[in-house]
């Protein structure tokens, strides 16, 4: 691209300005309507509504106490749920703040990086591959820049721009796509004015389907929902056929249905996973879509790249190794190596971003090359990099008017377009002499070239291989410590590279990462894939954890591939064309740092530091985030039957109401605090790493949860029995409300108790006190205190008394009714899979017997094994 010259951008102020002129570059304008849903969201809470139904009915039957009492109580409540909803929203707008895209723009005669949203008409904007454009601009400056219009165009085709021609090659759209080459535009519309604007829509994105306990969830609410309309209308018909009235028969009915409706299960739901998500960014794991919280906790594979993720993507130059043979650094550059060196510069970007540019530019200016000089010439042909061959090339005009073409990229894609090249063996046993040593290592080639023909065949006739050049990217600090981890945690590791087979080799040795098969090591190539039928595909696939000199397309077959054999997939990415595998993942994992906006755009996850060992500590924030969910949920189900039950039985008896609307209210005041609280800030179990990764299927069924209604159901039982009891002895309505209400909170801490270890009885794993444990039991205690010792709350509720040593039988009725089930509890009887007790999973013979063909031709690697 010719440098820009003429051409200004905004200052800030004026930004500014047009920023509020014009309003924010939102490509559909949102309208913020969350203040209004806060306040009115809780008139859409079952609970609510069934207690505007109870106030007016005390009315109707001349209860004014109950009815003020329950209608001060919409309050509290309310409040409940609108500080329940704004944590989880403050949570979510700092995670959307996060993952704001970005653009790159002139203000103040300086290149900054600037919200997408914040730019306006007249910006300068520097567009590269892999960015999502954004706004509507006319191109000032390219080179070889082709974009992705198919999102707004339907067109599959990619688009050519040019700076000259009609105007649709002239302008580059918003929410298009940049494919290759790189480009300065002057925004033009932003906004609703842009052409995705005027249509009303955004770049086309995939729905996720509902995850296992999201579906398990709405068949739960659902079910119970119907059970509670009808044990409500059988309550009201029982109490009307016995003559009590109406107001009695509501009051009955309104009283199962509180009891009843679960309707707390989604908002804890959705409150988990924001706080988890939060969580998850200060660990560097930013969540785009919450529900990934919960599939990280069943993730069997781990497909990750090696650049930058098992290593630091810091990449050094170690050696050159020109067509002379000889090494440097030894001694001074030869004429040979410096013109490998020249052709190397000439094949990086003017202003280099990639790390492997930006590692040749800095080696080759330390050893005498001028840099600058040569690249103050003009790129007249930037032709892409081939992903099949994986090599790009530049045609470059000197200022001494001579035309040079230059390439760089694998040995075999080099060595295949050359015209003029050594020994293929000499140049492929150099090359793997230094992938054997763990260096990444590309091919160089160039040489003088007439004038740039618009065809990059021609353009290429004059390549001539000129040797090669091995960086050094050393293996991340604590990446084999979560290796580790991730074979105790039954994870396997898929490690997929575009590097030599035998860089990767050597990778992952450093890391011990498994890769022995039946004919030694098991390393697959991109080639053999392309080979490979589809059932030697799925075994390849099944058997190996190493895949060298792959291809993006590869990454989205592999992930098709392990999901039909049953597993679930993290998978990493960087690049525009990851995104498909992104997408197919069932957690795509893209890189903050390198990664494209595209990438980022299609991933569930992104890392904020590109770091291997983040993912894995993301595995386990995923897993502790789940355990947690269903223990609260655990605690809820357990907490429903006593209410559901004495709602029920007690009328259908004839027998005072045990719990009235009001006692209802001061549980639900207790409950979400106690749910959002206590289990939210455990912390993981000691064994969440060294256990198997949870069934993708298993969600809210009995089985899961067996242990849980049973506990309520025998709670219940206990309750009512008592409350019968002792109306049967003759005892007040009063005094026996009180007695099986304060047998009802006073279970409380032994059911959080119980339900936070669920696979372990509680004298071998103690109580493990937490602030919030400690905090929501003193709750209990003095709420139950007060409601039957303190006369004001005593009367509200209409409780009394009773006669102390009654503390005793309600001691022993919560014991064995929560602290029965504590002797059948056992860790899950799940078995480790193939890939545990054999990491590289189920190695097939015919497989392997595929893959390790010899390769002969220039081009492709000798030998698959090593």
């Amino acid at each position: 691209m010719a440098p820009l010259r003429g051409a200004d951008g905004l200052t800030t102020d004026e930004a500014t300005r047009r920023l509020v002129l014009d309003g924010p570059n939102r490509i559909v304008p949102t309208v913020d309507r969350r203040r209004l849903r806060r306040l009115l969201g809780p008139l859409a809470d079952p609970m609510v509504a069934l207690l505007l139904v109870a106030a007016p009915t005390y009315l109707l039957i001349g209860d004014v106490t109950d009815a003020i009492v329950v209608f001060i109580a919409l309050v509290p409540i309310a409040a409940v749920g609108w500080v329940l909803e704004a944590r989880a929203e403050r949570t979510l707008e700092r995670l959307r703040q996060l993952t704001a895209s970005t653009a790159i723009v002139l203000r103040d005669a300086r290149r900054t990086s600037v919200a997408t949203e914040e730019v306006v008409v007249g910006d300068l904007v520097w567009l590269h591959e892999g960015d999502i454009v954004p706004a509507d601009a006319e191109l000032i400056a390219l080179t070889q820049l082709l974009v992705d219009e198919s999102s707004l165009t339907g067109e599959s085709i990619p688009a050519p721009k040019t700076t000259s021609g009609s105007d649709g090659d002239q302008t580059v759209w918003a929410g298009t796509t940049v494919l290759a080459g790189r480009a300065i535009a002057r925004v033009t519309h932003t906004g609703p004015r842009t052409r995705y604007g005027q249509i009303s829509t955004l770049v086309a994105a995939t729905r996720s389907p509902p995850t296992p306990l999201q579906r398990a969830l709405t068949r739960l609410v659902s079910v119970l929902a119907i059970v509670a309309a009808l044990f409500c209308a059988a309550v009201v018909s029982a109490e009307l056929l016995r003559g009590r009235g109406w107001g009695e028969a509501v009051i009955a009915g309104v009283s199962l249905a509180i009891a009843a409706i679960p309707e707390e299960f989604s908002m804890v739901y959705a409150l988990y996973l924001a706080l988890g998500a939060w969580q998850l960014a200060k660990d560097k794991a930013l969540v785009r879509r919450l529900p990934g919280v919960e599939t990280l906790g069943s993730t069997t594979v781990i497909c990750t790249d090696k650049t930058g993720t098992l290593t630091y993507g810091q990449l050094t130059v170690s050696v050159i190794v020109a067509d002379d043979g000889v090494r440097h650094p030894s001694g001074d550059l030869t004429s040979a190596q410096r013109a490998l060196l020249e052709a190397a510069v000439l094949a990086c970007e003017p202003q280099p971003y990639d790390p492997l540019d930006i590692a040749i530019v800095d080696h080759a200016r330390q050893h005498g090359i001028d840099v600058a000089s040569l690249h103050t010439g003009d790129l007249i042909a930037d032709w892409p990099f081939d992903p099949d061959d994986k090599y790009l090339t530049h045609l470059w005009r000197l200022p001494d008017s001579t035309t040079r073409v230059a390439a760089k990229g694998s040995i075999e894609g080099i060595l295949r377009h050359c015209a003029t090249a050594p020994t293929v063996s000499a140049a492929l046993a150099a090359h793997d002499a230094l992938a054997s040593e763990g260096m990444r290592v590309i091919a160089v080639a160039g040489g003088p070239a007439a004038a740039a023909t618009g065809d990059r065949r021609l353009d290429e006739k004059a390549l001539t291989y000129l040797g090669l050049v091995a960086f050094s990217d050393p293996i991340r600090a604590g990446v084999a410590d979560a290796l580790e981890q991730c074979r105790g945690a039954g994870i396997r590791v898929i490690m997929i590279t575009g590097d030599h087979p035998a860089t990767a080799h050597a990778v992952a040795e450093g890391l011990k990462l498994p890769h022995v098969g039946v004919d030694g090591d098991l390393i697959a190539t991109g080639d053999d894939l392309d080979a490979a039928t589809a059932d030697q595909f799925d075994a390849l696939a099944a058997a190996a954890n190493v895949f060298a000199r792959t291809r993006p397309d590869h990454k989205h077959r592999l992930v098709e591939a392990l999901r039909r054999q049953g597993d679930v997939i993290a998978m990493t990415g960087d690049g525009t064309n990851d995104a498909p595998a992104l997408r197919a993942a069932d957690i795509g994992v893209a890189m903050g740092g390198r990664g494209t906006e595209v990438a980022r755009a299609a991933a569930t996850i992104v890392l904020l530091d590109d770091n291997f060992a983040t993912i894995v500590t993301a595995v386990r924030n995923g897993r502790r985030i789940y355990d947690n969910l269903t223990r609260a949920f655990g605690y809820l189900i357990a907490f429903h039957p006593p209410l559901l039950i004495a709602a029920l039985v007690i009328p259908l008896l004839g027998k005072p109401l045990l719990l009235l609307p009001v006692h209802l209210i001061l549980l639900e005041l207790l409950l979400h605090p106690v749910v959002s609280l206590v289990f939210q800030a455990d912390p993981a179990d000691p064994d969440v790493m060294t256990r198997p990764p949870r069934p993708a299927s298993s969600g809210l069924g009995p089985a899961a949860l067996w242990r849980p209604y049973a506990i309520g159901l025998t709670l219940a039982i206990g309750i009512v029995a008592a409350y019968l009891t002792v109306l049967g002895w003759g005892w007040p309505t009063e005094q026996a409300r009180a007695l099986g209400f304060a047998t009802l909170l006073a279970s409380q801490p032994l059911m959080l108790a119980v339900e936070r270890t669920p696979h372990q009885p509680l004298w071998r794993t103690g109580l493990r006190p937490t602030p919030q444990l400690l905090g929501a039991v003193a709750v209990v205690i003095a709420t139950t205190l007060a409601a039957i010792y303190f006369p004001p709350f005593a009367d509200l509720l209409q409780l009394s008394p009773f006669p102390p040593v009654t503390w005793l039988a309600i001691l022993a009725i919560v014991t064995v009714t929560t602290l029965w089930s504590e002797p059948l509890k056992r860790p899950p009887q799940q078995q480790h899979r193939a890939a545990v007790a054999l990491p590289l999973g189920r190695p097939d013979a015919a497989a392997t017997r595929g893959r390790t063909r010899r390769k002969d031709r220039p081009g492709h690697p000798k030998a698959v094994t090593h």
